[in-house]
C-alpha cells in the first residue's frame, strides 16, 4: 500500500477545509505509527513529525547543504523525542522547577499536533498550521487551560511563531524554547556573533554568570544561557560559504549548545563517531529570569526567522 496516499485521503477527509496545496505537499505515516508532512516548493524542501509540531529537515534550494542537522541514531517512536531538527520545548525549559520527574523540556515535543491548515502562500512558500492536542499526559503536567499553536512558513527563509493563549482565570508563567539544530561543516570552525557584552549563565560551572567578550568560538563542551538579550544571531560558516542567520521576536533568551564528544558519546540517540562535530545548537528561548507571565485571556508569540547568506 502507498503509505503516503493513504495519509493523505486520510488528512483530507479529516481536514476538508484546508486549502492543501497539493503539489507543494505529501503526507506520511511510518511504521511506529507517527505522522509527517514532507514539503516542497519552489524555495525549498522541509519534513516535520506531528508529534511535537517537530521540523526536521529544511533546505533552502539555493544552499548546497541543509540547514538543520538531525542524528542518524534518532529514535522515532510514540512518546519519545526527536534528536535533531527543532524539538519544541514548552511549558518549561530544562528541568521542571519543582518536579524532577517530569519530563526535561516539557511535553510539548512528545504531545501530538493537529493540522489546522495548510496553504500555498502568494509568494510560493507554504504556511502549515498546527495546534497541540490535548492528551492525558498533557493535562496531568499542567492543569490549566490554554491554546498553542504552532505556525511554520517555509521557502527561502524559515519563519516560525509559537503562540501560547491563557484560557485560564489567573495569570501562569511559562518557560519555552526553539532547540534548534543547526547544520554546519565542523563546530570547531564556526563561529557565532550578536552576544557580545551579553550575561551568561555557564551551565557546565553550576550556572556560573558571565559576560561575553566577542564572539564565541568552540573547542569544547558548551552550554551558556545567554538572559535578557534580543538581538539577532548569526553563524559564520566559511566552510559551507554561508553565514545563518537568527532573527527573532518575543525571545528574551539565547541559549548556545554543543555537547563535544564525551557527552555526544554517553546519549543513547547520537552516533559514536564524530558526527556531534556537524551540529551546533542556537536556541531561540524564555529561560530563567526571562520566564513569560500570560494574564487570562492574552497570548504570548514566540517567533523566529532563520536565513541563510552566501559569503
Amino acid at each position: 500500500m502507498d503509505t503516503s496516499q493513504s495519509a493523505t485521503k486520510e488528512y483530507e477527509s479529516k481536514y476538508p477545509s484546508s486549502h492543501v496545496a497539493e503539489d507543494q505537499v505529501r503526507f506520511t505515516k511510518d511504521e511506529a505509527g507517527l505522522d509527517y508532512i514532507e514539503i516542497e516548493n519552489r524555495h525549498a524542501t522541509a519534513k516535520l513529525a506531528l508529534q511535537g509540531a517537530h521540523l526536521m529537515h529544511w533546505h533552502p534550494k539555493h544552499t548546497a547543504q541543509p540547514v538543520l542537522w538531525m542524528s542518524e541514531q534518532s529514535r522515532f517512536e510514540p512518546g519519545r523525542s526527536i534528536r535533531g531538527g527543532i524539538p519544541l520545548c514548552w511549558p518549561w525549559f530544562g528541568a521542571h522547577p519543582t518536579d524532577s520527574s517530569l519530563c526535561m523540556h516539557g511535553f510539548a515535543r512528545v504531545t501530538p499536533f493537529s493540522v489546522i491548515d495548510i496553504g500555498q502562500m502568494y509568494n510560493g512558500n507554504t504556511r502549515v498550521i498546527l495546534q497541540m492536542k490535548q492528551t492525558e499526559n498533557s493535562q496531568r503536567q499542567l492543569s490549566y487551560p490554554y491554546t498553542l499553536t504552532m505556525t511554520i512558513e517555509i521557502g527561502a527563509t524559515l519563519s516560525i511563531k509559537l503562540s501560547t493563549t491563557n484560557r485560564a482565570t489567573q495569570p501562569f508563567f511559562m518557560g519555552e524554547a526553539f532547540h534548534t539544530y543547526f547544520n554546519v561543516s565542523d563546530v570547531e570552525k564556526v563561529s557565532v556573533s550578536g552576544l557580545d557584552n551579553t550575561e551568561y549563565a555557564d551551565k557546565l560551572l553550576d550556572y556560573w554568570r558571565g559576560t561575553q567578550e566577542g564572539d564565541l568560538t568552540f573547542n569544547q563542551e558548551f552550554d551558556r544561557v545567554y538572559v535578557s538579550t534580543k538581538t539577532a544571531v548569526k553563524i559564520h560558516d566559511p566552510a559551507f560559504n554561508r553565514d545563518i542567520v537568527i532573527n527573532k521576536k518575543g525571545s528574551s533568551t539565547t541559549v548556545v549548545w554543543t555537547p563535544w564528544q564525551k557527552k555526544a558519546h554517553q546519549m543513547a540517540d547520537m552516533a559514536k563517531d564524530d558526527s556531534w562535530r556537524k551540529m551546533l545548537c542556537v536556541e531561540t528561548a524564555n529561560a530563567m529570569e526571562n520566564l513569560v507571565m500570560i494574564n487570562p485571556g492574552y497570548t504570548h508569540i514566540l517567533a523566529v526567522e532563520y536565513s541563510v547568506e552566501s559569503v
